[in-house]
């Protein structure tokens, strides 16, 4: 069996984004979203993305990092769905594409928020909620892979399989249903008595008198993470020299120049402090200080976004042309009408810019990133090799005939090696990802 299939087969077609936040490694999650890594991509599988695989084990800072391009640095309310007078249509339409992409359901349905609450992990549970997760989603209705749960159950039903008190608290304060009843006829509170959950009973009785309390938004939601996000992919996370005695020093790490201000209170940080303040904020809601903002280190009062200072330059991150070319489903496509005079070395020169813009992927495109690119080769000839110099022509001729025989049984393994067949599982990845980008952007 191919190795390449074998993967597939055991991994699931998995991009380093999914394995990053699969186990909670943060920092390489902020290191493909600088280089703009599609945060889209579902595994062929099971259907889940990375926010799945983050929901899934728990790991809220990359479940927020996931989300970072589609939350705007702006005030909290818009975003709980109260019409502020800085709503307009284009937060409007960001927060509909943050909405699709938050609920996107996995295999048989399973939305994140139907992972969070089945484990368990609070923070998480939160974090969706506030970021616009829907509480009444169900899951498919032909089956679901916790068969004991019963499908067309909502995440209150996976909440009380998993014993969590807090998660099936903060649902029924979003607007969960105790009488919401699954393709079994089975309750949430049927479901916790099957599993033994019985402390959890006096809370989902369908006559309950509990008082469920009144939860604030999440303390990793962050807002200025956006602002902070784009600022470093345009300019990169380097600051400039501080050789100038009027530069000023960023107060936290005392060693990079300062290249961003915060709004509002306008104290100066590095690009580099300020994208790592944002990405491991943790701070309760202070009465001071509006929900979602970040205290600044300097003053405590709330950042909402970052600007950049006039005058401070930086390097654009630009994705590398070995990592933007998209492995699987490089096809060279020519045309049938094209003639063997346009193998010229003058047009192997050109290949690369003639290479239209549509094979160019993002970063995590490719499951298999490798030095070859396998290259389609089913209804095309052999390609002159033109990496030999001039003085080829005058070799002796017994030795030449040695290497073109060499060369033809190489050729043969190589052709064998890269048909169609064996980019299978390629093509149907790329068709997979077109499918959960047009169903995101519906």
């Amino acid at each position: 069996m191919d190795i390449q299939i074998f993967l597939v087969i055991i991994m699931g077609d998995r991009t380093a984004l999914m394995q990053a936040c699969r186990y909670g490694h943060w920092e390489v999650v902020q290191t493909l979203l600088l280089f703009r890594c599609n945060v889209m991509r579902a595994d062929y599988l099971s259907g889940r993305t990375a926010l799945h695989f983050a929901a899934l084990n728990g790991h809220v800072r990359c479940l927020r990092l996931v989300v970072a391009d589609f939350v705007p640095s702006a005030p909290f309310e818009p975003l709980n769905g109260g019409r502020g007078d800085s709503f307009n249509t284009k937060s409007e339409l960001e927060l509909s594409t943050l909405s699709k992409f938050v609920n996107k359901a996995a295999d048989c349905g399973i939305t994140a928020l139907h992972m969070a609450a089945l484990n368990g992990y609070f923070d998480c549970v939160q974090l969706l909620l506030d970021l616009r997760a829907n509480v009444s989603a169900v899951t498919f209705h032909y089956g679901t892979s916790m068969d004991m749960i019963g499908p067309g159950s909502t995440p209150l039903h996976y909440a009380a399989c998993g014993g969590n008190l807090n998660c099936c608290q903060i649902l029924l304060a979003r607007g969960a249903c105790r009488l919401a009843l699954n393709c079994n006829e089975w309750l949430p509170i049927d479901v916790a008595r099957m599993w033994g959950r019985h402390w959890l009973e006096p809370l989902l009785a369908l006559n309950s008198d509990l008082t469920v309390p009144v939860f604030p938004p999440s303390n990793y939601l962050s807002l200025p993470l956006m602002s902070v996000l784009n600022i470093a992919r345009e300019y990169g996370l380097q600051s400039p020299a501080t050789g100038s005695d009027d530069t000023e020093i960023c107060a936290v790490c005392l060693e990079r120049a300062c290249t961003v201000a915060a709004e509002g209170c306008a104290h100066e940080l590095c690009i580099k402090c300020a994208f790592y303040l944002c990405s491991t904020s943790n701070f309760s809601s202070e009465p001071l200080i509006a929900p979602g903002s970040i205290p600044c280190p300097l003053c405590r009062r709330g950042i909402v976004s970052f600007v950049k200072l006039p005058g401070s330059s930086g390097k654009e991150i630009k994705l590398p042309i070995s990592l933007s070319i998209c492995t699987p489903c490089v096809l060279h496509h020519r045309d049938q009408g094209i003639s063997d005079a346009s193998s010229s070395p003058d047009m192997s020169k050109k290949c690369t810019a003639s290479v239209s813009s549509d094979i160019f992927c993002p970063v995590t495109c490719s499951p298999f990133p490798s030095a070859a690119i396998p290259l389609c080769t089913c209804n095309e000839g052999t390609y002159q090799n033109f990496d030999s110099g001039e003085n080829e022509t005058q070799e002796d001729p017994s030795r030449s005939q040695f290497t073109s025989s060499n060369q033809a049984k190489t050729e043969g393994i190589r052709l064998e090696k890269k048909t169609c067949s064996s980019m299978f599982w390629g093509r149907r990845s790329c068709s997979r990802e077109h499918q959960c980008n047009a169903e995101i952007s519906a």
